[in-house]
């Protein structure tokens, strides 16, 4: 997906509206950490911070997913 915006003034600030269909994709609420990197200096990627209990969540169905569907997904990859 992408978007082009402007960024508003806030204050003495800038802000970047993100519209409510982007946030519900993400799992964003007003309550989530994001994590802002520049990795080249030349972009912004914005991340949501998963709690402990989410990494371990995901990590325990991506090995139930790689055990039943192995095979597959190794024929896929040729």
């Amino acid at each position: 997906m992408t978007a082009t915006k402007k960024l508003t003034k806030h204050g003495n600030s800038y802000a970047l509206i993100i519209e409510r269909p982007i946030l519900d994709l993400l799992g964003i609420d007003s309550e989530t950490l994001l994590q802002i990197s520049t990795p080249d200096g030349m972009s912004i990627i914005i991340t949501p911070v998963k709690s402990k209990a989410q990494q371990r969540r995901f990590s325990s169905s991506l090995k139930k997913i790689n055990r039943k569907y192995d095979r597959t997904l190794k024929r896929l990859a040729e």
